[in-house]
């Protein structure tokens, strides 16, 4: 079967968000419920291409057993989105999955909101990104559309640049224009610097086509709207009707 144009990553983390609001102190319930590994079992043999999860350093929502039985019996890829801390770097040293996507976090925050600053962190990043590398995982960065923030990605290493879409999704007419034409900026020069160029943050089957303007799109990192989709129709269903608009993307 030759592969689509645009890959679907699925982030479980506000299913598992549903388990901890009644299970987070009782985690060897044997009531605790819905199942991170069902989900991703769920929406891979829906058509997903990866199963995204996010390990807070706050351990807010996925945990790190999580993390073990997702990259035991998951038979699709694994994205592990982090914060540069050491605590997380060396789990996820430990379960070795095929992407990790370097965010940042901030406590206060319900969800990850904005871009990292790579170009201000480099060195920082530069020493993460090699010990992830050498350890056989591909390292993304999740930026805003900034130019110097590519530039930054691709100079310490990074094979994968995420694009937030979170401004892009947020706003209509003018506004949106302008932010696709950023995001359009963006995913040219990190693909001429040979960055594999990712999006996520925000993004709907409704607002989705908006997006096709950019170029080089590889994959797209889509959970809280299949989750939310998923209340009403299922999880596979919400897999499929993401699937059905991503199948009319032209990466070039």
């Amino acid at each position: 079967m030759p592969q689509p144009n645009l890959l679907l990553g699925v982030n479980i983390d506000h299913v598992v968000t549903l388990r901890q609001a009644r299970y987070r102190t009782l985690p060897d319930s044997p009531n605790a419920e819905p199942s991170a590994l069902a989900a991703a079992l769920a929406a891979e043999a829906a058509g997903a291409h990866s199963i995204t999860v996010h390990l807070r350093a706050d351990r807010r929502h996925i945990q790190d057993a999580d993390v073990f039985l997702l990259r035991k019996h998951i038979g699709t890829k694994l994205n592990l989105e982090m914060g540069n801390t050491q605590e997380i770097l060396d789990i996820s040293l430990q379960v070795r999955p095929d992407f990790v996507c370097m965010v940042p976090e901030n406590r206060e925050e319900v969800t990850t909101e904005g871009g990292l600053d790579v170009a201000g962190q480099r060195e920082a990043l530069r020493s993460t990104v090699k010990a992830l590398s050498d350890n056989g995982t591909r390292v993304s960065m999740f930026i805003d559309p900034d130019l110097d923030q590519v530039r930054a990605s691709a100079e310490i290493g990074a094979a994968m640049v995420e694009l937030h879409t979170g401004t892009f999704a947020n706003h209509t007419g003018a506004e949106r224009d302008a932010e696709v034409a950023r995001l359009c900026a963006a995913a040219e020069l990190g693909h001429s610097l040979g960055l594999q160029i990712n999006a996520g943050h925000g993004l709907t089957t409704h607002n989705l086509t908006a997006l096709w303007p950019v170029p080089h799109l590889a994959e797209l990192n889509i959970g809280h709207h299949i989750v939310s989709r998923a209340v009403f129709i299922g999880l596979t269903a919400a897999v499929h009707e993401m699937l059905a608009v991503m199948a009319s993307y032209s990466r070039a």
